[in-house]
């Protein structure tokens, strides 16, 4: 045996398989590509946290060379059951993590938003009772001029099943998803602000900082005030707003290595900024 043959057989007994190729000088081939994949994260759920979670990429990206984060959207329902099947490494969900979820997932804040009524920016009506909300979405009421609008019927806009978006709605207002009576079914929120904004008869609930970001670039849309509180990031901020939720990254248990420190900085106030131009809320954080 020749002496880089004894070599790499000790070297292979002393060093674990995964780091064989890169310890020893190895060509890599397989051991090669494990080691690499960890500078790789597959991130994906809720249409609502993904815009943020794009800018959030690019930054960390830019201070980590060799990091490549991918974010996929396809609704918090497909973020956390990827999460839970090992299919991706972070989940995005629009909301906080259920009691029955957090025994095998964890739950790591990275902002809030709130949840808005929107309708068209010629609609007259400026506010809603929950009353009157949840009589639009079930149907009982389908003219505007019941609820001082225009002439003309209500097109109710809602989200498809999956979206926590509507869960939150439908929890808030006491509402079963399968009773309201949709004229138009969107996924994400650019879809349902679009459908609002192209018919002066269609209500629809959005994420607030999606609603604000949009109108501000220039969306035909306004949205109404709940409970007599402007629906607003800055109200969300303030905790006037009563329907407001977390923007939640979810792992499978602790995370480690490169997601733990995506997620590190996620919540960090090197964000803060982005948070802030899309119209979220930055996590609170605790003061030194």
């Amino acid at each position: 045996m020749n002496r880089r043959a004894a070599a790499i057989r000790l070297c292979a007994v002393l060093i674990p398989s995964a780091h064989f190729a890169v310890a020893c000088g190895g060509s890599g081939g397989e051991d090669s590509a494990a080691v690499e994949e960890k500078s790789r994260l597959t991130v994906v759920g809720s249409s609502t946290v993904a815009p943020l979670m794009n800018e959030i990429a690019k930054r960390f990206e830019a201070a980590h060379p060799g990091a490549r984060i991918d974010v996929q959207t396809g609704g918090s329902s497909r973020g956390i059951a990827d999460v839970a099947r090992g299919l991706a490494d972070i989940g995005m969900v629009s909301r906080d993590l259920r009691p029955e979820e957090t025994a095998t997932l964890g739950g790591h804040a990275i902002a809030r938003d709130g949840v808005g009524v929107i309708v068209h920016a010629s609609n007259p009506v400026g506010e809603l009772t929950d009353r009157q909300i949840v009589s639009i979405f079930k149907g009982e009421i389908d003219r505007w001029s019941d609820v001082g609008g225009p002439a003309g019927p209500i097109t109710v806009v809602s989200k498809a099943e999956g979206r926590s978006t509507l869960e939150v709605f439908t929890e808030h207002f006491k509402l079963r998803s399968e009773r309201i009576r949709a004229s138009v079914v969107i996924g994400d929120n650019e879809q349902g602000i679009k459908s609002v904004a192209a018919d002066p008869l269609a209500i629809g609930f959005v994420s607030i900082g999606a609603a604000e970001t949009s109108a501000a670039r220039g969306a035909a849309i306004e949205l109404l005030a709940l409970d007599g509180v402007a629906a607003t990031s800055q109200n969300v901020a303030n905790g006037r707003y009563p329907l407001a939720r977390s923007l939640t990254l979810v792992t499978r248990g602790e995370p480690q290595g490169l997601a733990r420190k995506l997620i590190d900085f996620a919540r960090s106030a090197a964000v803060d900024d982005l948070v802030r131009g899309l119209s979220f809320v930055p996590v609170e954080r605790d003061r030194p």
